[in-house]
């Protein structure tokens, strides 16, 4: 096996500060998020990916202080996404030292902004942040949820992944509702769905609890693993999480 996988920290940022809950609620404080980026850099991160979890609900912009700073203290890429709504944001985030965006709501209102921003900055800058959660009503048992899982979009999930590859997007980064914060394992199902249809990398998120999580994350197919609450809080290391996937077979890099 010679499947080479990410292994990325996820800062969600809540005014100014890095925290985490379950399913997006009782938030703990977990720290600096500058800090803690050039920390994780330090430990091997491979990849970052900050999302301010209230912007869009807020209906304000993401800290594009934040961003120039963690630019200054870290070597490796990193995702910004929350209250993206046009090129605009983009290109502040991305001149602020931002490597990728992370596009959600926007692109469910309206998808042309997909192709706006493939068409200015290329495929490589665009994330899909893909938010669902079971639903027995769409086709293939996913539904996009938006605003911290508190709405539903009225989109089946992977159809909705496909469309967004197809207008551009480099890369889907899909966590799964029901499992975010819970540390009872990634959803396996909907890995394997996103990658039996599309072609682009998945980024596994919502739901690590133990590094065997992660190795099976791995088996179902994602391109990285992502995580939160284990990281920020101590359970499980960068370091372990990779020597994990290495014993099992795959390969990763740092």
């Amino acid at each position: 096996m010679s499947n080479q996988i990410r292994v990325i920290p996820c800062l969600d940022v809540h005014g100014g500060r890095v925290v985490k809950g379950v399913n997006f609620i009782d938030l703990r404080d977990a720290g600096d998020p500058v800090e803690l980026a050039a920390k994780y850099c330090s430990e091997g991160a491979d990849e970052l990916v900050f999302l301010d979890i209230s912007a869009t609900v807020e209906q304000r912009a993401t800290t594009y202080e934040m961003v120039r700073k963690t630019a200054e203290q870290v070597s490796v890429p990193f995702c910004v996404g929350g209250g993206i709504r046009s090129i605009d944001d983009v290109e502040l985030l991305l001149n602020a030292g931002a490597n990728k965006v992370g596009i959600n709501t926007a692109a469910i209102s309206r998808p042309q902004t997909i192709d706006e921003i493939v068409a200015r900055f290329g495929s490589q800058a665009l994330v899909l942040a893909l938010d669902v959660s079971k639903d027995a009503s769409q086709p293939s048992g996913f539904g996009v949820v938006t605003h911290g899982g508190r709405q539903a979009a009225g989109l089946d999930g992977v159809a909705w992944a496909v469309e967004a590859v197809e207008r551009g997007v480099g890369e889907i980064l899909v966590t799964s509702l029901d499992a975010d914060g819970t540390t009872d394992g990634f959803d396996l199902e909907v890995i394997r769905a996103l990658k039996a249809t599309v072609d682009v990398g998945v980024i596994a998120s919502g739901g690590a609890g133990n590094l065997q999580h992660f190795v099976d994350a791995a088996f179902a197919g994602a391109d990285a693993v992502l995580a939160a609450s284990v990281f920020h809080f101590g359970t499980v290391s960068i370091a372990e999480v990779k020597q994990a996937l290495t014993t099992a077979g795959f390969t990763t890099s740092r």
